[in-house]
């Protein structure tokens, strides 16, 4: 997949664990791991809202695009 999940390198920024996360925002740790992995195959906008408040940070900053990486067909 092209967008590629920062999330390990702003928690670790931030001093914060996963489990520490999903708590603060509400989200279960094997939906965080998904979305962590790559593996999601969506988000929702609530959720990276939630995301980027708690850990202050962008969407930019936990969501890259590698045009290096192929994209995968549905």
């Amino acid at each position: 997949m092209a967008i590629v999940v920062c999330l390990e390198e702003i928690l670790k920024q931030r001093g914060m664990t996963s489990k520490e996360l999903c708590a603060r925002i509400g989200i279960t740790e094997a939906n965080l791991s998904i979305l962590r992995s790559g593996k999601a195959k969506g988000v929702r906008f609530s959720t990276i809202n939630k995301i980027c408040w708690h850990l202050q940070c962008d969407v930019g900053d936990i969501l890259k695009f590698d045009g290096n990486l192929e994209v995968e067909d549905e």
